[in-house]
C-alpha cells in the first residue's frame, strides 16, 4: 500500500491496530515453529514469472504469508525473516536498476515495528540473515541460490497449515484493512452503476470501477466481472466486450478492491427497465440479507449452504419459476440447476482464503456435502472470521437443458424461465465479520457511508 494516502481517522486506526496485530502474528507463528521442531521461518514474497519465450514479466502478487507480516505488494525477492524473541527482519529487495523503478524504502505505520534491510540481490539478502539457517524453515518459492542457504525445510506442509488455519480469524489490523477494501469496493460498485445506467459497455464498465476506486488492475484482488444481459450466467464470466449491447436488460457486476493486501469481494445486480426482473432482483436481495442475519459465531457453514437452498426454493416458487414447493424443490435437486455454486468462502489475504476445510490446526478435513462440491467453506464459524454471502438464480442453458427432459424439467415453469434468459441471472454478495451474536456487515455498512443501499 505504498504511495496511497490514507485520511487521517484511518491511519489512527492502523497505527492503533498494527502493532498488536504484528504481536498476534509472531506469537501464533512462535507457537506453530515449537510444534513443528523449526527455529525460525523465512518467508518469500513471490517472484517475477516471465512470459514464455520473452523477456517480460506477468503482474506480480505477493503471496498472502507475506502480506500477513508486511503491507507490500510490488516487492519482488524480498523477504521476512522471524526468529521467536527477536523483532522480525524485513529484507526489501530494491535492486540498482535503470529499465524499473525499483520500490522505494518501506515507509507508514508499520515500518517501525521491523528491523528493515535493503538488499539488491540474493547474496545481499542471504547476508542479512543468520550465519546458520539449519533448524529454519522456509516458505515461497524456490530460486536457484536457495538450496545453498541451508534451511531445514521448504513449505514444510505441517507447518503451513498451522499457519494457514489461523488465518480464518481475523485481527483488529485486519478488520480495519477489510473495512476500507469494502469502501474503496463500494466507490467501485457505485461509479460502474453510474456507467451501466448511462448505456456503458463491459469495458467501459469495468474502467469506471477502477477509477471509482482509484486503483489500477493489477492492484485489484482479482479480475472484475463485469456481464451484461444473459452473460450474467457464465458464473465466471471473463470477457469484457467494448461494443455496447443493441438491446440493454440487466449488468452482474462482481468485483472487489484491495486495501493494504487484504481483498474485497462485492456483487450486485442491476436492471435496466424491467420490472419484472427488478422484482425477483429485490426477492434475492431480501434472500441475501435473511441470510446474513443467521451469520453468527457456531454456526455450521454447511447448514447456512442448506438454508440458502430452501429459501432459494421459495423465491422460485414466489416467482412462478417451478410449480413445486422449496423442501421438494431441495430434495430433487431442482435448486441447484438455479443456484450451482457455494454460498460463500472465507476472506482476507485471499479472495478464496485458505483453511476453509481444515478440521483442526494439526490435521483432518470437513468434508463437502455429496451434492454440493463447489462449497468452498464447511468449518463452523468463529468469531472474527470473514466470509462472503453470495446467493444467486440463475438462468443457465447448459444446466437447464440437461433436466429439461425429466422428472425435475416437469416442475419448471418453461414459458417464465424463457422469459428471464435474457438477464442471464443475479447474484447478491456482501463481506461479513462474524461476532458472538451475528455480523458485522462491512459491504452495506460501505455503501451507507457513501449514502448508498
Amino acid at each position: 500500500m505504498q504511495g496511497v494516502d490514507c485520511p487521517p481517522a484511518l491511519t489512527a486506526a492502523l497505527e492503533e491496530s498494527f502493532g498488536p496485530h504484528l504481536k498476534s502474528v509472531c506469537e501464533r507463528t512462535a507457537r506453530a515453529l515449537a510444534a513443528c521442531g523449526y527455529s525460525g521461518l523465512l518467508v518469500h514474497s513471490g517472484s517475477l514469472v516471465t512470459v514464455f519465450e520473452d523477456d517480460r514479466s506477468y503482474a506480480f502478487e505477493a503471496h498472502a504469508p507475506f502480506k500477513v507480516w508486511a503491507p507490500l505488494g510490488d516487492v519482488p525477492d524480498s523477504f521476512v525473516w522471524f526468529e521467536p524473541g527477536s523483532s522480525p527482519r524485513l529484507l526489501v529487495h530494491r535492486p540498482a536498476d535503470y529499465w524499473h523503478k525499483p520500490p522505494d524504502p518501506p515507509q507508514g505505520y508499520w515500518v517501525r515495528h521491523f528491523d528493515v534491510h535493503l538488499v539488491g540481490d540474493y547474496a545481499a539478502a542471504r547476508a542479512a540473515l543468520p550465519r546458520s539457517l539449519a533448524q529454519a524453515a522456509y516458505i515461497g518459492d524456490g530460486f536457484a541460490q536457495l538450496p545453498a542457504w541451508g534451511l531445514k525445510a521448504v513449505n514444510p506442509p505441517a507447518l503451513m497449515r498451522r499457519l494457514d488455519y489461523v488465518r480464518a480469524a481475523k485481527t483488529p489490523y485486519e478488520l480495519v484493512c477489510l473495512r476500507e477494501a469494502n469502501r474503496l469496493g463500494a466507490r467501485g460498485h457505485l461509479a460502474a452503476r453510474e456507467a451501466f445506467a448511462g448505456g456503458g459497455s463491459e469495458f467501459e464498465i469495468e474502467l469506471a470501477f477502477l477509477r471509482g476506486c482509484g486503483l489500477r488492475e493489477q492492484e485489484l484482488p482479482y479480475n472484475p466481472i463485469v456481464a451484461l444481459n444473459a452473460w450474467g450466467a457464465v458464473l465466471h464470466y471473463q470477457v469484457l466486450e467494448k461494443a455496447r449491447p443493441a438491446a440493454r436488460h440487466s449488468l452482474l457486476i462482481d468485483a472487489g478492491a484491495e486495501f493494504a493486501g487484504y481483498a474485497s469481494d462485492i456483487t450486485r445486480t442491476y436492471s435496466h427497465e424491467d420490472a419484472s426482473f427488478g422484482r425477483l432482483i429485490e426477492r434475492m436481495d431480501r434472500l441475501q440479507q435473511a441470510l446474513c442475519a443467521g451469520v453468527r459465531a457456531g454456526v455450521d457453514w454447511r447448514d447456512v449452504h442448506l438454508r440458502a437452498h430452501l429459501l432459494t426454493g421459495e423465491v422460485l416458487r414466489d416467482a412462478d419459476l417451478i410449480s413445486c414447493g422449496a423442501d421438494e424443490a431441495v430434495a430433487t435437486g431442482l435448486t441447484r440447476v438455479f443456484l450451482p455454486h457455494g454460498i460463500g468462502h472465507l476472506l482476507g489475504l485471499e479472495v478464496h482464503d485458505v483453511g476453509g476445510f481444515m478440521a483442526s490446526a494439526e490435521g483432518g478435513e470437513l468434508p463437502r456435502p455429496q451434492l454440493d462440491p463447489y462449497l468452498r467453506l464447511t468449518r463452523r464459524l468463529e468469531e472474527r472470521f470473514v466470509v462472503t454471502m453470495e446467493p444467486g438464480i440463475y438462468f443457465i442453458p447448459q444446466l437447464l437443458d440437461a433436466v429439461r427432459a425429466g422428472p425435475v424439467g416437469r416442475r419448471i415453469n418453461w414459458p417464465c424461465v424463457e422469459g428471464f434468459m435474457k438477464f442471464g441471472g443475479i447474484r447478491i454478495e456482501d463481506d461479513l465479520a462474524v461476532t458472538a451474536t451475528g455480523c458485522e456487515n462491512l459491504t452495506r455498512d460501505a455503501f451507507r457511508a457513501l449514502g448508498a443501499t
